[in-house]
Parts: C-alpha cells; sequence; structure tokens
C-alpha cells in the first residue's frame, strides 16, 4: 500500500510523543461518537510530517502519486474545496487586471476570483438543451469565435462536467486554446471521478481542479489541482495564498488513501454505478446524451422539482438537489445494488409526478455597468429582490446549488433577469445587496 502521507501521520502517532504543539487536542481526545480516531493524525507541520506548500516529504511523493495517475506534472492538495482551487488556478493562468474568456455558467467561486485578480470577463454562452430545459456542453467552435474577436484573451475558464453533468470536448477546447497562444484552466469539481471511467481529464489542459470529496471517497473540502508547465514552487505559493496555513492533516491523508483505494480495485465500483445509473435513465424520463454525460450522474425529470424533492426525503431519500423540473442524484462507488434497488422502488411509486416541467428559457445576460471588482468591493445595501428592478447588484444572485449565478456583481438587474429567477421558483422575498449606501457594508 503506497500512501506515503497516511503513513508519517500514522508513525508519528505510534512514537506517543509529548505533544506540546497545535492542534490543541493533542492527539487525545476529539469530543463526540465517531470524532475520536482522528485526532491521533491530526497534526500540524513536524519533522516527518511535511508542509503542504514546501517541497519535501512526505508531500512531494503523495502528492506526486496523484500526478502521475492523471497525466500531469503537478498535483497540488487542496483543504477548501474547488473553490481554492479555482482562486489558485486563476492566479497561476491569468495576469491581474487582464481579459478572460469565462464560461458563463461557472461556479460562484470563478467570480469572486475576477473581482480578487481584477480580471475583466468576456463571457461565453452555452447552448440550451430546449428537450431538458438544461444549457448543454460549450462548442469548440463557439470558442474560436470569441478568440477571433479577442485576440487580446490568453486565459480561458470553463467547466465540465456541469451540475447535471454535461461534457465539453476539452481535447479540442484545449489544442484551440493553444493554437491562439492561450492557457486554459478547467473547473471539473464534480468530474474527479470520471478517470477511472477511462474519461481522460489531461488533454494539454494547463490547470485542473477537481473536487474529490465530491465524487471520491475522501473528506469533505478536499481537493485536487491539477497543473502542467508551470512551475511547482509558484503552484505551492498561490495555493498558500489562498489556503489555510493550518491545513488539515485528516482531509489531505484521504486524499492519500482514496488513490490507493481506488488503484487497488475500488475504481471498478464507478463501472458498477454507470450500468445503474444506464438502466435507471432508460426506466425513468431523465437527461441522456450519451458520451457527453457523466455516465454516474442521474438528473430525473419531474414536473414540480422542489415537490418531489420533498416526496423523496420523506422516504429517507436525499438527492442532490432539485430545481423547477430536475432531481440530480450523485452517485459514486459507494452506492450498492441495495441502494440503486431502494432508490428505484421508490421512484416506481412516485412516477406520476415525473415528466417535463413548464419549458424556461435559458438564463438572460445582464447588462454590465461596472466591473466585477468595483461592484465586490463597493458600499451597498440590501433590498428585497422583488423591489429591485434597476438596481445594479453588488452580490451574486445565483441558485445554490448550482452555484451558477443569473446576475453578478455590477451587472443592472432588469426585467428580464426578474421574471427568469421567478420562471425557476427563485425566492422573490430574499434580499439581495445591490449597489449604494454606506461604505464598508454599513448601509441598512
Amino acid at each position: 500500500m503506497s500512501t506515503p502521507l497516511y503513513d508519517a501521520l500514522n508513525s508519528y502517532a505510534a512514537k506517543k510523543t509529548l505533544r506540546f504543539h497545535m492542534p490543541g487536542h493533542k492527539g487525545k481526545f476529539l469530543p463526540g461518537p465517531g470524532l475520536e480516531a482522528l485526532a491521533a493524525v491530526d497534526v500540524t507541520e513536524l519533522p516527518g510530517t511535511g508542509n503542504l506548500y514546501e517541497a519535501g516529504e512526505p508531500f512531494d511523493s503523495a502528492q506526486g502519486l496523484w500526478a502521475e495517475l492523471f497525466g500531469f506534472d503537478h498535483c497540488q492538495f487542496l483543504t477548501g474545496g474547488s473553490t481554492m482551487g479555482i482562486h489558485t488556478g486563476l492566479a497561476l493562468c491569468a495576469q491581474p487586471g487582464s481579459k478572460v474568456l469565462i464560461d458563463r455558467a461557472c461556479h460562484r467561486a470563478v467570480f469572486h476570483a475576477l473581482a480578487l485578480l481584477d480580471l475583466e470577463p468576456v463571457y461565453l454562452e452555452r447552448t440550451w438543451r430546449k428537450e431538458d430545459n438544461l444549457i448543454g456542453p460549450i462548442l469548440p467552435e463557439d470558442v474560436k469565435k470569441k478568440l477571433d474577436r479577442n485576440p487580446d484573451i490568453k486565459t480561458v475558464c470553463i467547466t465540465s462536467p456541469t451540475y447535471a453533468g454535461m461534457l465539453s470536448d476539452i481535447r479540442e477546447i484545449s489544442h484551440m486554446v493553444h493554437a491562439y497562444g492561450g492557457k486554459l484552466f478547467v473547473d471539473g469539481a464534480h468530474g474527479a471521478h470520471l478517470f477511472f471511467l477511462g474519461n481522460r481529464l489531461d488533454w494539454d489542459v494547463d490547470a485542473l481542479v477537481v473536487s474529490a470529496h465530491k465524487t471520491l471517497p475522501a473528506m469533505g473540502q478536499s481537493a485536487l489541482l491539477f497543473t502542467n508547465w508551470m512551475e511547482v514552487d509558484r503552484v505551492r505559493q498561490m495555493a498558500s495564498v489562498y489556503g489555510s496555513s493550518s491545513p488539515s492533516y485528516p482531509m489531505m491523508a484521504s486524499l492519500d488513501t482514496a488513490r490507493q483505494w481506488l488503484v487497488e480495485g475500488g475504481r471498478f465500483g464507478y463501472v458498477r454505478a454507470s450500468k445503474r445509473v444506464a438502466q435507471l435513465r432508460e426506466r425513468f424520463p431523465s437527461v441522456r446524451d450519451g458520451d457527453s454525460l457523466d455516465p454516474c450522474r442521474f438528473v430525473l425529470k419531474v414536473k414540480d422539482g422542489p415537490a418531489f424533492g420533498g416526496q423523496l426525503r420523506e422516504q429517507g431519500i436525499f438527492p442532490e438537489m432539485e430545481d423547477s423540473g430536475h432531481v440530480v442524484f450523485i452517485c459514486t462507488a459507494q452506492d450498492n445494488e441495495e441502494d440503486f434497488d431502494r432508490l428505484e422502488a421508490v421512484l416506481e411509486t412516485l412516477e406520476d409526478g415525473m415528466g417535463d416541467c413548464i419549458p424556461i428559457p435559458p438564463p438572460p445576460l445582464p447588462k454590465r455597468v461596472l466591473s466585477p471588482r468595483n461592484a465586490l468591493f463597493a458600499a451597498s445595501r440590501r433590498r428585497s429582490l422583488d423591489q429591485c428592478e434597476g438596481e445594479i447588484s453588488a452580490c451574486q444572485i445565483a441558485p445554490y446549488p448550482p452555484g451558477v449565478p443569473v446576475v453578478v456583481p455590477g451587472e443592472q438587474i432588469g426585467k428580464k433577469e426578474l421574471a427568469y429567477l421567478r420562471e425557476i421558483g427563485y425566492n422573490m422575498q430574499s434580499e439581495v445587496r445591490v449597489i449604494g449606501g454606506e461604505p464598508n457594508g454599513m448601509g441598512k
């Protein structure tokens, strides 16, 4: 078993040393059943346990095994989820103040990075799948058109897969971006498992982030940033800017053990799960698209998402999310045959609620008034969303999950945006921040 970091932590725990260092539990006690076992391996930077942000063992070996497995030059462990990886990756790929081509359907963390790095976004819109009421993949020809019109863009950021499992042609897009002299950053947060289903994730991508915790047997917030053609010291430095100076060793050890479990045969559990998902797609109305869809993501079509989700939870089944017309199930190697049988049996009792919902249009593209940075840090006030027509947003207005903003800081909240939010069932009584008011967020 090759688990360099996990082995180093167990080796230190076995020495029964007097721990006059952090954490405060001293490796002896964490209150709460189920937490006790973590105390022994929850340590800090010590001789033998290494430093996440510096060269040396055991991190060089532990991260190197992941990089080798995925076919990248370097892997950086992350304890702040893909959010940390998105901020780090964009800081590595884009010069502050530069223009970037951004997938409009990206996660809110990308929009935060735009503000933090003062980047100027040019938005890349996706196709709209009317038959599914969902965004589709990014088309390589659309990327080319944007780059032809904006030759000064040298960084492209896209999401693949989406929350609903839509996959874009990363290989073709990466070749195109590089032909224009640019760098491609991929937010693959939901796709850590795809490699184990034969889907290559290393198609000449400059940087890729995956949330191990979303689909692999790893602890919450644990993620991986993969890079090519970048100075490793620079990657570590940028990761330290956006990550905690006290990263969780149990989280990082779980990345180590998850990889070993996968290569020792755990990966075949994803093949089994994908076969059951394929059966569910055939049995119930759902999103289907062959090679362009994550084989382990089951997206059920329903007439009333919130009501259907409530019925599932009443029977002890908790899906990942639901919107007005879909319920999303994240399926992994940990879902056994009995789990799938139970899910299928419950779904059979709810078939009357399945089918297409009322058609909705694709999300609108609001008018931009301020830069993301100026808007995010401007004086703002709180106001009920249904009273915000004409206001300039100081926050992201985004159903979460999946965390894709309909309006981002600096954009005007117009009639079409409000109409769209009502149509998808967003809470129009919720308060949002709009530009204006006292400095430093003191406005009411």
